[in-house]
């Protein structure tokens, strides 16, 4: 996409990036939609909003200062944009030449994916007046150094660019500017057929997009599956299948919509097939150690662990276990897994510590009761021992269960026990008593942050968790000094008090909001 950075005929392309971050006013809007250009099947389609308005823009520029320090946002990009053309012998006056013209909304489409990468891209620019968006076209192709091949198709005229071969036009009521002259004509043709905005899957996933959104990701994931060879790897399909997805025919659409203090990501998709996941967890994830610097919970752990255990047995283990023989073998070998199954509730995980040395965790199950957690327990190290794994040491007291050493374990064991309607599975004893212990009264729910985050999420359910200046501090022993993007991005992952997430389901689609807290 380097045409999107050029800055001659490509200028617009670069205002449209470039605005959707700086928020400048202009003229008057268009209702025209950008999908209209965008081919139809196009695997990858983002709006973006050009010109924010009113909270919107406060909220866009209250970030950039909090996050950067820009006082200016729009001005300096402008600046940055006039400069660029400077560098390449041309003036460029963007209140005269571009302002004047820019509609509200811009939109970026991809033809196809081959398996790597995305290919075709088109960019339309909605105009508010599309013969002085021609005229900044033709006075942009006349200052090149290198005329442009010039074309016309289906009464629309085009230039391409020497050195690249990028095509670009006025087409209705929007500037293109396309990766190539195939692209561009697919794009014309879009304008006057079928487009995107005419496909059934992509009204409705962006229907469920919320409204005031500063820019929406509109993903074909069936369509990227076809496009890069239609198959999906056994073991995915499997979990796939186990969790009650069905990529085939999936889409997905993910809004950015940004807060004076928070960065928000809301996403909806039709991935979940008749079985979608369901359930509140929170209750656990906020039961876990308040000092804990990344934790998730998810709802109904049990259940998919039956669906995913039926699956394999359904399957068999290719070149060990045919077909049907998997839950029949384990009961011979006194383990019923179905029983395991229906005893485990919800799963929640944590992650505790600030460096290589302190970094510990563990995975809470919770069950029905305290039988079902000590029953649970003994199956598993029945499953283990069956299975022929060494190292399998029993443990009493407080908790029971067992633990495992090991030198591919490094210096502490692996803990499994269970307490009260709990099992924790845990990387050393201290952090499986921080998983089993619910009276301590340290734990996520009282954590200031925590709370905070789960304000920020609103009505959502919480479903996950990471504190920022902790995940920082422990990313910062974890990577290696010579890591010059984690160098250079570390000032502003240093902006970020938390990460929340939450999930939930609308109808047939499952939900998400990704919540980023800000802090000055």
């Amino acid at each position: 996409m380097r045409a999107l950075v050029k800055a001659r005929l490509v200028l617009p392309a670069a205002a449209l990036a470039a605005l959707a971050i700086a928020g400048c006013g202009g003229g008057e809007g268009s209702s025209s939609d950008p999908a209209t250009l965008a081919p139809p099947k196009s695997p990858l389609f983002v709006e973006v909003t050009l010109q924010p308005e009113g909270e919107l823009k406060a909220n866009v520029e209250a970030l950039a200062k909090s996050i950067a320090g820009i006082d200016d946002l729009g001005g300096l990009i402008v600046s940055e944009i006039e400069s660029s053309a400077g560098s390449e012998g041309e003036e460029l006056d963007y209140a005269s030449e571009i302002q004047p013209w820019l509609g509200d909304k811009g939109g970026i489409s991809f033809r196809e994916y081959d398996g790597e990468d995305f290919l075709g891209y088109g960019v339309a620019v909605q105009t508010t007046d599309p013969t002085a968006t021609q005229d900044f076209v033709d006075k942009r192709s006349e200052a090149s150094d290198e005329a442009p091949e010039e074309g016309a198709y289906d009464g629309v005229d085009y230039k391409i660019q020497a050195d690249d071969g990028t095509t670009i036009g006025v087409v209705g009521d929007f500037l293109v500017v396309a990766e190539d002259t195939q692209t561009f004509k697919a794009m014309v043709d879009a304008s006057s057929g079928e487009s995107l905005a005419d496909e059934d899957a992509y009204a409705s996933t962006v229907a469920a997009a919320p409204s005031g959104s500063f820019a929406d990701v509109f993903v074909d994931v069936g369509g990227l599956i076809d496009q890069s060879g239609g198959a999906i790897d056994p073991e995915a399909k499997q979990f796939f299948d186990s969790a009650g997805i069905d990529p085939a025919e999936a889409t997905a659409v993910a809004s950015l919509i940004p807060g004076s203090d928070r960065i928000e990501i809301d996403f909806s998709s039709d991935l979940s097939d008749e079985n979608p996941p369901t359930g509140d967890a929170s209750k656990l994830l906020g039961s876990l150690p308040g000092n804990s610097v990344a934790a998730l919970a998810a709802a109904d752990f049990g259940a998919r662990f039956g669906e995913a255990i039926d699956q394999i047995d359904a399957n068999g283990i290719p070149g060990e276990v045919p077909p049907g023989e998997f839950k029949s073998g384990l009961k011979e070998a006194g383990i019923d897994v179905e029983k395991i199954a229906a005893s485990i509730g919800d799963l929640g995980v944590f992650a505790v510590g600030g460096s290589e040395r302190s970094l510990a965790g563990a995975a809470v199950l919770t069950t029905e009761g305290a039988k079902e957690a000590t029953n649970t327990v003994s199956n598993i190290g029945l499953l283990l021992r069956a299975i022929g794994t060494p190292g399998i040491t029993a443990i009493s007291g407080k908790a029971s269960g067992f633990s495992i050493r090991s030198t591919d374990l490094g210096p502490k064991p692996l803990v499994v026990a269970a307490q009260g309607e709990r099992i924790a599975i845990a990387y050393g004893l201290p952090a499986a008593m921080q998983a089993l212990a619910t009276d301590s009264g340290d734990t996520l729910a009282d954590n200031a942050t925590y709370k905070e985050a789960v304000s920020a999420l609103g009505s959502t359910p919480i479903s996950a968790f990471a504190d920022g200046p902790m995940a920082l501090k422990l990313a910062s022993a974890l990577v290696p000094p010579g890591e010059d993007d984690f160098r250079e991005a570390k000032p502003y992952l240093a902006k970020i008090d938390f990460l929340a997430i939450g999930s939930g389901t609308s109808g047939e689609l499952t939900t998400a909001k990704l919540i980023a807290g800000i802090g000055k």
